[in-house]
């Protein structure tokens, strides 16, 4: 391995590769084990040598954004995690349209869409992704999808080859999209929006924000909506209805404040948050003949919790 890390720092530099990174400071989760490799290219050149590098030396690698919809094992990662940085943080409008980077957080570029009377993107502000990870699963909130403003990206292969997709080629359906079957790594992605009222556009954020911090349990630590909507139901009350609400495996709970949520309280491992999850599945399962499918993307080797830790 230690050709693959010579020649990795070549391509990218040395301060942008780290080696046996803890992943938790990387994720919304704040629990992860460790990454073997975790570089963050400062541009499109840097990221097709660090993707060619990895192919020829078999190094299995994953790109992330902000890794709010993420759970890196206990045992962590034996690859390399290649993290969409600095280099793909902008956005640039032009009239109603906006081109913008896959590292810019949704909530950033709402409010530069706000600043400027466009209307759109309003729900999607208290998401706490990228717009890179936004698209790679058609994110949405409050009747809102991704797809409803997207029009177009500039994507990358895995051999490296970069080219422009359209909104039909992405396939965006109830959070799932093409880009991951087709091994594309998102730059940039283009979204119409609206002209709209600056004071209208800012009421509605500010209304959303309200409910969110109403209903959701954002003092802690967790990724979003955990699991999907399964078709006909509402994943927060099934879980509630089937006893769950509140549901520890050590510092993995399910909330109390929103059952849709699984949070960490503190010092939870990763193994405790997909034992809790894959406790609830089979316990909806059980009850309800309905499967869960998590929302959230897991990434690594597992470790089991120790027995004893469910309250």
């Amino acid at each position: 391995m230690e050709r693959f890390l010579e020649e990795l720092i070549r391509a990218v530099g040395e301060e942008q590769v780290k080696t046996m990174e803890p992943m938790g400071s990387h994720v919304t989760f704040r629990a992860g084990g460790k990454a073997d490799y975790f570089v963050t290219p400062s541009g499109e050149k840097e990221l097709a040598e660090a993707v060619n590098i990895c192919a020829r030396h078999q190094i299995p690698f994953y790109v992330m954004g902000n890794g709010s919809n993420l759970l890196v094992g206990d045992l962590g990662y034996h690859g390399a995690v290649i993290r969409m940085g600095e280099a793909w943080d902008f956005c640039r409008f032009e009239g109603n349209r906006v081109r913008a980077g896959a590292g810019i957080l949704l909530s950033r570029l709402a409010a530069e869409a706000c600043r400027r009377s466009l209307a759109g993107m309003e729900a999607a502000g208290g998401i706490p992704g990228s717009l890179g990870g936004a698209l790679v699963m058609n994110a949405g909130a409050y009747g809102f999808e991704m797809k409803d403003i997207v029009r177009g990206a500039r994507v990358m292969d895995r051999e490296g080859n970069v080219k422009e997709v359209s909104a039909e080629e992405l396939e965006l359906g109830y959070r799932k999209s093409a880009i991951p079957g087709q091994g594309w790594i998102v730059l940039e992605a283009e979204l119409e929006l609206t002209p709209g009222s600056r004071e209208q556009i800012r009421e509605k954020m500010d209304e959303l924000a309200a409910r969110r911090r109403e209903k959701q349990p954002l003092e802690y630590p967790s990724a979003g909506s955990t699991f999907k909507r399964p078709e006909g139901y509402f994943a927060g009350k099934l879980i509630e209805d089937a006893g769950m609400r509140g549901y520890r495996v050590g510092d993995a709970q399910v909330s109390e404040k929103h059952c849709g949520f699984v949070i960490n309280r503190g010092q939870a491992a990763p193994g405790q948050i997909l034992r809790l999850c894959r406790d609830v599945q089979e316990k909806v399962k059980e009850q309800f003949g309905v499967s869960m499918e998590l929302e959230v993307r897991l990434l690594g080797e597992f470790q089991e919790p120790e027995e004893g830790t469910d309250s």
